[in-house]
């Protein structure tokens, strides 16, 4: 559908009418804390603030990958935050993310506690703190954060671009969803062309960048958000499905992608997480 009328923008643009769509409620163009409301804490060093999107599986997966290995260290509470309802606009979770966006973490091992907010930002810490996921040698670790970083600037026209005007949208226009299906589209042919010689997107070695992109687009090829998959064709990038079908068989995958989620089956659901008990 063709968008037959024509938008005139004002000289200063002014915020006077939620823009519509699923989440216009939370959407503003302003920064801070709405309201006072304090963080829980629980017992553990690492406090963590999400909810089981992809930027906030992202940083589950990691734990649960660490713990995995033995690194009792990366024992986490990990707390609900609910973005339909604002809570990211708390003044105790701003005052963690002034950016007011999940997932949060604060590390209290450290005097002052050291906050870290940007999912990215989070698992290069992590990595970096237990020593796990993250390349020692120069040349590996710059081809681990060049395609986590490019995760990081590709997946805003994944989720905020694609996913939004072709399922949130209020309205569908032609020329937004054709724009950034071609961007996905384009972003799939690089990873499956990547993927068509190495194991993982680093070659042998799962890492950190591994983690963040299957958050992504694991999830677009195998688990069809913003029910999108015929439409996108995602079958056919069979390298990526693969890749992505391997990582999504590891059991702390699937245990971190429980964690703080809100819907679906109570069976896949971790609200909350203090221990490994929690996933019994």
């Amino acid at each position: 559908m063709s968008d037959s009328s024509s938008y005139t923008p004002p000289k200063v643009w002014t915020w006077d009418a939620e823009s519509g769509g699923r989440f216009a409620n939370i959407n503003r163009p302003v920064a801070g804390a709405t309201h006072d409301k304090q963080l829980p804490v629980g017992e553990h060093d690492l406090q963590l603030y999400s909810l089981a999107t992809p930027n906030g599986v992202k940083v589950t997966v990691l734990l649960e990958e660490l713990l995995a290995l033995g690194k009792s260290e990366a024992e986490y509470d990990a707390y609900l935050i609910n973005i339909g309802e604002g809570e990211q606009f708390g003044s105790g979770f701003v005052d963690i993310n002034p950016n007011s966006k999940i997932p949060a973490l604060l590390d209290r091992s450290t005097d002052p506690g050291t906050r870290v907010f940007e999912s990215g930002a989070i698992m290069i810490y992590l990595a970096e703190k237990f020593g796990a996921f993250y390349p020692d040698d120069p040349s590996a670790r710059a081809e681990c954060l060049s395609w986590l970083m490019w995760q990081m600037g590709s997946a805003p026209f994944l989720g905020g671009g694609f996913g939004h005007f072709y399922a949130y949208a209020p309205e569908k226009y032609e020329y937004p969803i054709n724009r950034y299906a071609m961007e996905v589209k384009r972003q799939l042919d690089v990873l499956d062309r990547n993927l068509a010689n190495r194991e993982f997107m680093c070659g042998d070695d799962y890492n950190i960048s591994d983690m963040a992109i299957y958050s992504w687009y694991g999830a677009l090829v195998l688990k069809n958000i913003y029910e999108a998959s015929e439409f996108l064709d995602v079958a056919s990038y069979t390298h990526v499905i693969r890749w992505a079908t391997a990582i999504d068989q590891r059991p702390a995958v699937q245990r971190g992608q429980r964690v703080n989620r809100a819907w679906g089956d109570e069976d896949t659901r971790v609200v909350e997480r203090h221990s490994a008990a929690d996933f019994k």
